[in-house]
Order: C-alpha cells, then sequence, then structure tokens
C-alpha cells in the first residue's frame, strides 16, 4: 500500500486555488538510456480521471535515465504474465516491461496490481498490489514510477516529491502578483500557498515536509513566516529592524537559521523556535548570508565575501571552527548539500556567466553542469539525483533541470510569469 498515499497533502490540494502548470520538456539524457515499456493498464470500470500508466511512462521519460516506447509501437497490451510474449518486446528492443491492472474495489477503492519484468532474462523483476481512489490516482502513478525507478537504478524515486517556487506576474507598470506555488514534481497539480502584491523570498521545507518558512514583504518590510500546510496556519517569527532573510531548518526541524541585520550588518544566526532564543554565529565586517545546514545539523554552510568575493564557508558549530569550501573561481554562493554530505552544488561564475556547479567535497573537485548564463537558487532532489534550479529562457525566467552527473537536462517552462526560488521537499511520509 502506498502508506496512506501523503494523505494531508491531498486534502490540502484539493482546498487551494489551481495554477498554471509547469511543462517539463527534457534537452538531454544519457548516453544510453535503458529502454523501457509501460502498457496501458487493464481497466474495465468507467473513464478514470488519470491514465495511471501514461504518469508512470512520463515520470521515467522525464528522469532521462530511460527510452520509453511509444504506445502506438506497442505489438500488444498484455495485462498479466501468461499474456507477455517476450519475444515481440525483444524484437521491439526493450529492455523491460511493465504491466498492470486496475480493479474497482469496495467503497470507492480502486486496488492496482503492478508486474514489472526483465525482457532479456524474462524474469519478474518487482510485483506490488497497490490501494488507491480516484482522487488520488497521480499519487498512486508517481508512487509506482518511484518502485520502478528503483528497482532498475538503485536510486531511490522521487517522483512522489513536491516542489514550491515562486511566480511573478506583471499586472501593470511597477505592479506585479507574486504567487508561492506547490507542485508535484513533474510540475502537475500546482496550488497557491501564498499571494501577494509584495515579494516573495527563499522558501524552505522542514524535514518532515510539514511546513514551510519564507520571507515575504507584505508588511512592507522583509519578514520571515511559517506555514504549516494540513491547516494553512501561518506564523510571522521574530520581526528585527532591517534584513530577516533566508531562513533554513535545521534536521530536527526545531531551529532556523536565518540572516539579520539588526546590529547594522548581514549575520547568520540560528533562532530556537520553541523558546525564542536567538544566537548570533557571525561576526564580521563582511556580508554573511545564504545558511544551509548540514545534513548532520553540525555545521552551518553560508555564503561570505568576508574574502573580497562571495565564496562558501562551513561553521562547525560545536567548536566555531571556520572553514572556506570553495576557491575555483571568483564567485560561488547559494551551496546545498546532498543529503549524504558529500557534493556542494552552487552558482558558480566564470566569463560566460553564472551557471549552476557541484564540487566534490572528498577530492575537491568542480564540475559545471549548465551553460546557460543566469542560473540560480539551486535546489536538490532528495534522492540526491537532480538538481533544480532558476535560470532565463525567452527573457523569462523559468525552472530547469540537471543531474548530477550533468549528463541529464531538463526545463520546466510556465504560462504565466517568470518563475524563481524553487525548493524541493524531502521524502514525505
Amino acid at each position: 500500500m502506498v502508506k496512506q498515499l501523503l494523505a494531508g497533502f491531498v486534502l490540502l490540494l484539493s482546498t487551494l486555488t489551481v495554477r498554471a502548470e509547469l511543462v517539463v520538456e527534457v534537452t538531454q539524457g544519457v548516453d544510453a538510456p535503458s529502454p523501457v515499456a509501460i502498457v496501458p493498464f487493464d481497466w474495465s470500470g468507467s473513464a478514470l480521471s488519470e491514465d495511471v500508466a501514461k504518469i508512470v511512462s512520463d515520470d521515467l521519460g522525464r528522469s532521462g535515465f530511460f527510452k520509453m516506447m511509444p504506445r502506438e509501437n506497442m505489438l500488444s497490451t498484455p495485462h498479466e504474465r501468461s499474456q507477455v510474449f517476450f519475444r515481440d518486446w525483444r524484437i521491439s528492443n526493450n529492455d523491460y516491461i511493465v504491466i498492470g491492472r486496475l480493479i474497482p474495489a469496495a467503497n470507492g477503492q480502486i486496488t492496482a496490481t503492478i508486474e514489472l519484468y526483465d525482457v532479456l532474462k524474462e524474469q519478474l523483476v518487482w510485483s506490488e498490489t497497490v490501494n488507491g481512489n480516484s482522487s488520488n490516482l497521480r499519487d498512486v502513478a508517481h508512487y509506482i514510477a518511484d518502485q520502478v525507478f528503483q528497482q532498475l537504478t538503485g536510486i531511490k524515486g522521487a517522483f512522489s516529491t513536491r516542489i514550491v517556487y515562486v511566480t511573478a506576474e506583471m499586472l501593470g507598470k511597477d505592479k506585479y502578483r507574486y504567487r508561492l506555488q506547490m507542485a508535484d514534481s513533474d510540475g502537475a497539480r500546482p496550488r497557491t500557498i501564498l499571494e501577494s502584491k509584495e515579494p516573495i523570498l527563499s522558501p524552505t521545507w522542514s524535514k518532515d515536509g510539514s511546513k514551510l518558512a519564507y520571507v515575504s514583504f507584505e508588511s512592507t518590510r522583509p519578514s520571515i513566516y511559517v506555514q504549516h500546510l494540513a491547516t494553512g496556519q501561518r506564523q510571522r517569527i521574530q520581526s528585527f529592524k532591517g534584513l530577516n532573510g533566508a531562513p533554513a531548518w535545521s534536521p530536527q526541524g526545531d531551529r532556523l537559521a536565518l540572516v539579520l541585520s539588526k546590529d547594522g550588518n548581514p549575520e547568520i544566526y540560528v533562532l530556537t523556535l520553541a523558546t525564542g532564543q536567538l544566537d548570533r554565529l557571525t561576526r564580521h565586517y563582511g556580508i554573511d548570508t545564504e545558511p544551509t545546514w548540514s545534513p548532520d545539523g553540525e555545521s552551518i554552510l553560508f555564503t561570505s565575501d568576508r574574502g573580497g568575493m562571495p565564496q562558501i564557508y562551513s561553521l562547525h558549530l560545536p567548536s566555531r571552527d571556520l572553514k572556506r569550501l570553495t576557491f575555483e573561481g571568483k564567485y560561488n554562493s547559494r551551496g546545498r548539500l546532498t543529503q549524504d554530505g558529500r557534493f556542494l552544488t552552487m552558482v558558480h561564475q566564470d566569463s560566460d556567466g553564472f551557471h549552476i556547479a557541484v564540487q566534490d567535497l572528498k577530492s575537491g573537485r568542480v564540475d559545471i553542469l549548465t551553460s546557460t548564463g543566469l542560473d540560480e537558487s539551486p535546489t536538490i532532489a532528495p534522492n540526491g539525483s537532480i538538481i533544480l534550479y532558476a535560470t532565463k529562457k525567452g527573457g523569462r525566467g523559468v525552472l530547469a533541470g540537471v543531474s548530477l552527473d550533468g549528463r541529464v537536462r531538463f526545463t520546466m517552462p510556465n504560462t504565466q510569469g517568470d518563475v524563481r526560488e524553487p525548493a524541493w521537499s524531502p521524502f514525505l511520509q
């Protein structure tokens, strides 16, 4: 079963306003993607609101790791093992085939039985029965795609996660409508979390995925808010004079790292939410900003120009030892770590502009992953496979993605306004 299929999020999504969807366009995949066929799933009831097999196929295809077989090229549409003639699928150059059956169950439930076969070995690789209903078929499909992805790559799938991002729609001269949006990882089912005439910045997920923190200018000055996604309840946390920005949740979810200029200069602080205790971490005449936590909660990474140009530093909290992490290039900012703590993604400037780069903290090697020149705000999928970021396409702000090795690339154009400030959710339980 799909572990309640993100029931709280389904309830939330059904109550919020629908907005224009992002559309994922894969621009580059791996050199030799595995050929996979997702056969249309059998269903004998009335028309369903979603084509589950198509969503699974689209998810896997967008990952760039697989070459999906078009339905019109399939010689047959088997739904059970006895109907699968492996020779036909080998002739069609498929390595794997997924078949499935959707069956009406009691109380409006739908039972999905899914089977993944290795065509060359003619063996069952994985099968599972998943329970859902007509309102959460897209969640069922993402779950199935996650399982197939993990079986074929060894990497936990992240199709069932969510993304948030900010859109800015021009209404007239110097007038904008800003929206904080939440959507599926593929951009589908976008919903508005907050709408404002004033800018919204730096959305960030709590580690359990139940809350967002972000910066809003709705009171004409920057303030940090925490919003509970299940209820919509929002709270403005302590607000100080000057800059209140760049919130980042601790792995334990009890503290926020943030940037304050209440003492005249932007510095990094940590706020304990339960008590309101505020601890100042940095003291330097340079600008310290963009904090993020290490996965173990022992260190905070941040951007500082204390060396003359922006670079990324790490502050070990127990010892207060400070270490500079980036040296290649004159500008590195917005550092984010993969969950294993090994790879650091960042915005890196070279002679061609601002790109997304990744640094192996073990070897020190830096790889530039993108070729566009105005890239910003990287955020990493919880399985560490894809970096989502904001860039420009046709003069408009869009989201784009690139794999950690640079071999998979895609864009996510939006039909309404500029898109910016993406943040990828953790795995949702």
